[in-house]
């Protein structure tokens, strides 16, 4: 079938090997990762410390609001991977943390929501090229809905639910 014949398992005598997926971080990709977010400071009031949430020696982030997670997805994400994977899984959470900044923004441009609107299919196309179908469930498929609903509803800071969540 020839379906990614280079995630396929490798026969080495009586033993066979599985290899790494490309979004798959190595240990040192993890611990590198995870030192981004310790030594991360921000200014007050833009997100909590991150870097109380993060531990080296376990390879985890854990604790964190959602307000900490869209902030690391719209901003900090893109830095932290970009040296540690390859562009093919790099490009696409870029755009992807683009489109978000985007449409958050404090004020709306109806052309630029068009433009991501149109561009956003694209990288949700990238992203199940790159990641396996079970990466994908029914919120996956939301961003293509967010910007029409920007271009009706108005500026995102007025309808989200982080003050409400704290």
């Amino acid at each position: 079938m020839r379906i990614r014949p280079e995630l396929h398992m490798q026969e080495f005598g009586e033993r066979f090997h599985l290899h790494h997926t490309p979004y798959t971080l190595s240990l040192d990709g993890k611990r590198l990762f995870c030192e981004f977010f310790k030594e991360l400071r921000v200014p007050d009031g833009f997100s909590s410390n991150i870097s109380y949430s993060v531990n080296i020696k376990e390879h985890k982030i854990s604790g964190l609001k959602s307000h900490d997670y869209y902030v690391i997805l719209k901003h900090f994400l893109p830095l932290a991977i970009r040296n540690l994977l390859n562009d093919k899984i790099v490009d696409p959470v870029t755009e992807l943390s683009s489109f978000f900044s985007n449409l958050c923004a404090k004020v709306l441009d109806v052309d630029k929501l068009h433009e991501i609107e149109s561009k956003i299919p694209f990288t949700l196309c990238k992203l199940e090229r790159e990641f396996p179908p079970s990466f994908f469930d029914v919120i996956m498929h939301l961003p293509i809905h967010l910007a029409t609903e920007a271009m009706i509803a108005g500026p995102v800071q007025f309808r989200w639910m982080f003050p409400i969540e704290q």
